[in-house]
This record gives structure tokens, sequence and C-alpha cells, in this order.
């Protein structure tokens, strides 16, 4: 592999092992893991922002005609549809995650007590792009690595429940 194709999915798994680990970070719910988790969202908005660029150099030449051309030759030998309107679905994805960051350092407190709905519409759409990215498109055994990710993404997210113990008689 060359060194373009190294970096270019380097740093996409980088970016979405780092936002597991922000997320699993953030599940612990106290204000030592709310700012780990806002570092290792930042470290991961920014790996992914790194993937972009390399995407951009090594592979489509600085060119959104070449990039549109590949998503939708990839699409089409996945679905049959000619389609390369996902990666307008990945710019969206870009300014998501850079908005989460900016916002979670801008106003910390507004971004903790956003609606729970909200909060909720951003994890579907990170899990669903995880899940495109790093199951449904990778055709080789990094396939696992990515289903583990997402199955522990939904692990960070799934409701903790406080065990009642009862005293001993």
């Amino acid at each position: 592999m060359d060194t373009g194709k190294w970096l270019t999915r380097g740093t996409v798994w980088l970016a979405l092992a780092l936002y597991v680990a922000s997320e699993s970070a953030a599940a612990r719910r106290s204000g030592e893991s709310f700012r780990a988790a806002r570092w290792l969202n930042t470290a991961g908005g920014a790996a992914f922002l790194a993937h972009v660029t390399c995407a951009f150099l090594f592979y489509h030449h600085w060119s959104h005609a070449a990039a549109y051309a590949d998503t939708a030759r990839q699409t089409a030998e996945f679905s049959g549809w000619n389609w390369g309107g996902g990666l307008y679905v990945n710019y969206a994805f870009v300014l998501v995650w850079l908005g989460e960051v900016i916002w979670s350092w801008t106003n910390p407190n507004r971004y903790h007590q956003r609606p729970k709905w909200m909060t909720w519409v951003v994890r579907g759409f990170f899990l669903f792009m995880m899940f495109n990215g790093a199951v449904v498109f990778v055709r080789n055994p990094a396939r696992w690595f990515g289903l583990i990710l997402c199955v522990t993404l939904a692990g960070c997210w799934w409701p903790r429940r406080k065990l009642r113990v009862d005293p001993l008689p």
C-alpha cells in the first residue's frame, strides 16, 4: 500500500476509533470524563478532516467532480445505483462533526443540556455514517474492525440502570 492510501485509510480509522472512545468516556457521566470526551472527539474530528484532506489530495487531486464520480462508482458497485450524492452526505458529516466540536468548546454547559432528540439525531447520523463507511463499503477484513466499532458505539449509548442492592439480612 502506498503512502497516500495508508494515510487516507489510517486517518479515517483513527477518527472513528477516537469518536467511539469519546462516546465511551462521555458515558461515564462525570466532569472529568466529559472533558476527556471533548478532547477525544476533537482529536477524532481533526483526524477526520485529515482523512478528507488525504482523500482529496491522493485520490481525487482536489477535484470535486472526481470525488463525485468516484462516489458514484462505489455506490454503483455496491447497489447498482450510479449516484454520487453520498459525497454531499460526507460533506454534511464533516460540518456536523465540526459543529459538535466547536459547540462543545465554546459553550460546554449548553452543549450538554441540549434536547435529547438533538443528541440522538447526531448519534444516529454518526452511526449511519460509520456503519456505511466502515462496514458496508469495506471489502476486506477491516470490515470486522468497523463492526466492532459500531457495536461498541451502540453499547456506549445503551441506557445505564443503577442496580439496587439489598442489604444482607
